[in-house]
């Protein structure tokens, strides 16, 4: 059948053959965990006083509905429409730097997120024109966030720490295949420097929490993948631009020479074959002016969507993780039951500009196992035992988690 709706399921190679079709697709996540540590907001400010605790949460990380359209002619529709934890993006927190104040924290404008908007021109295998809100591909987690395509019950720690995942912006995207290649390059708004922290790095600075994106500075993204090698997958990605001047509080002339030029570097790749998954990445980030941006968003007003905290000038993830499918030598049945293990590392804080406080319980390593059970191709069952390790003299952070998740189109 010609007409088809097909998309890698992070959002992105989306095409449409000259007819028209109504596609709808998505998918959802319920999990629950047993946490032995403690989620006091002063943990990491007095370690010795939460050595024996613990808590338990039950959530729904995200719950997605696709909605896809070929027009003909070689245009096409893509929507991905996002409910996070619950459906609503405003949040009570609770503020460590605020001695423990109750604060509502706004992740975006609106109760619901709009992830994807997006018309697409398709003039051939080799080039395709995206016009709108799309995922930034930058990172092996922004390519590949479906429940069904990584192992752990929540997506991989280290990557979500330092950069926005899903990062989504409005944008002009150009992407094709040539052979074994795929590449895209992408235009879009710069990241906020109000709202990059201490925790997070520059990860909550996508979207907007007012009404529109600021664009005053405007930023490049491209990522290339290679699958010379049958099952394998090699990728490299990028993004570089400005932030500072991307603020709504519109800095004086004594801050004219600050960019906070953000250069971010990845590699990822995944592997199938011999009844084995394996995939991993490395995501390293470069932050100019980090120092005058800390000082900056400390004077910001307290109502202001600012942390307000220290940001560091440099920040890193890694991670790899590997699943064998168990159920493979059986021959009677088509079910999936892979064991996997993981390993992550991750510094919010990795370096920082000379004055600024650096938080050793910024960087972590982090192991995982557990398994996978797939009754169907769209359907998965997880559980997984994990382990913060944390530098001295914190406390180590163990987890029990089970989800069930699923991911695919019903039309």
């Amino acid at each position: 059948m010609k007409t088809r709706f097909t998309a890698l399921l992070a959002g992105m190679a989306v095409a449409f053959s000259t007819s028209a079709q109504l596609t709808i697709g998505g998918y959802g996540e319920a999990t629950y965990s047993y946490n032995s540590y403690s989620d006091a907001w002063n943990r990491y400010k007095t370690p010795e006083n939460f050595k024996d605790d613990h808590h338990s949460r039950v959530d729904l990380p995200h719950v997605v509905l696709y909605l896809g359209y070929g027009f003909g002619n070689g245009w096409s529709l893509g929507t991905e429409i996002e409910f996070e934890h619950g459906g609503v993006e405003t949040a009570v927190e609770m503020e460590d730097d605020e001695g423990g104040e109750y604060e509502s924290e706004v992740e975006r404008g609106g109760e619901v997120a709009l992830e994807q908007f997006w018309i697409q021109k398709t003039f051939s295998k080799a080039v395709n024109l995206r016009m709108g809100h799309m995922v930034v591909p930058v990172g092996s987690t922004n390519r590949a966030h479906m429940p069904t395509e990584f192992f752990g019950v929540y997506r991989p720690e280290g990557d979500a720490s330092i950069i926005p995942c899903t990062w989504h912006e409005t944008g002009i995207s150009l992407w094709g295949r040539i052979g074994d290649w795929r590449y895209e390059a992408m235009l879009v708004p710069g990241l906020d420097s109000d709202r990059f922290g201490r925790d997070n790095w520059v990860g909550g600075a996508s979207g907007s929490p007012y009404e529109f994106k600021i664009a005053n500075a405007l930023a490049g993204a491209a990522r290339i993948d290679n699958y010379s090698v049958k099952g394998l997958r090699l990728g490299l990605s990028g993004y570089v631009g400005n932030t500072f001047s991307n603020t709504l509080s519109h800095p004086n002339q004594n801050w004219e020479k600050v960019k906070g030029t953000l250069a971010i570097g990845a590699f990822d790749f995944d592997y199938s074959g011999y009844d084995i998954i394996a995939r991993g990445g490395v995501i390293y980030g470069h932050l100019t002016d980090s120092d005058q941006i800390t000082a900056y968003n400390k004077k910001m007003r307290n109502d202001s969507p600012s942390p307000k905290t220290n940001v560091a000038s440099d920040a890193i993830s890694a991670g790899v993780e590997i699943g064998y499918n168990i159920l493979a030598r059986t021959k009677l049945t088509d079910q999936k039951l892979y064991i996997f293990g993981r390993y992550d590392y991750y510094d919010t804080m990795h370096k920082t500009a000379s004055g600024i406080l650096k938080y050793d319980w910024c960087g972590r390593s982090r192991l995982a196992a557990g398994v996978n059970y797939y009754p169907l191709k769209q359907i998965v069952i997880k559980g997984e035992y994990s382990l913060g390790l944390m530098r001295d003299p914190y406390n180590n952070e163990p987890s029990i988690s089970l989800g069930v998740a699923y991911a695919g189109f019903f039309k």
